[in-house]
């Protein structure tokens, strides 16, 4: 999961997300519920960050679903870059963490 934050005074869109460590494109998703509350994941075109504000993904809202290209290890850094509407793409490290494990 990421946590973007929006410095500037427009808002822009997350278009998509890439890494070299992943066996296919990561694909940007919603946490869905149907009428009789089964889960389900729905692919996302973008996702909204308002100016001046941020976007914190989770599992229940938006997030980045992927699949790892090799066996990934807790505490080794995965290189993701970012690319936005109106801002120039941004390549972050992601932290691998054992699934469930409160990050902050």
């Amino acid at each position: 999961f990421f946590t973007i934050t929006n410095t500037g005074g427009s808002a822009d869109r997350l278009l998509s997300v890439s890494s070299p460590r992943t066996a296919v494109p990561p694909e940007l998703s919603r946490h869905r519920t149907t009428d009789s509350r089964a889960a389900y994941r729905q692919p996302a075109a973008s996702a909204t960050i308002p100016a001046g504000k941020g976007l914190t993904m989770d599992p229940h809202g938006v997030n980045v679903t992927v699949r790892p290209d090799t066996d990934w290890r807790e505490g080794e850094g995965i290189p993701f870059t970012l690319r936005f509407e109106r801002g120039e793409p941004v390549t972050v490290l992601a932290t691998v963490v054992r699934p469930g494990r409160n990050t902050t």
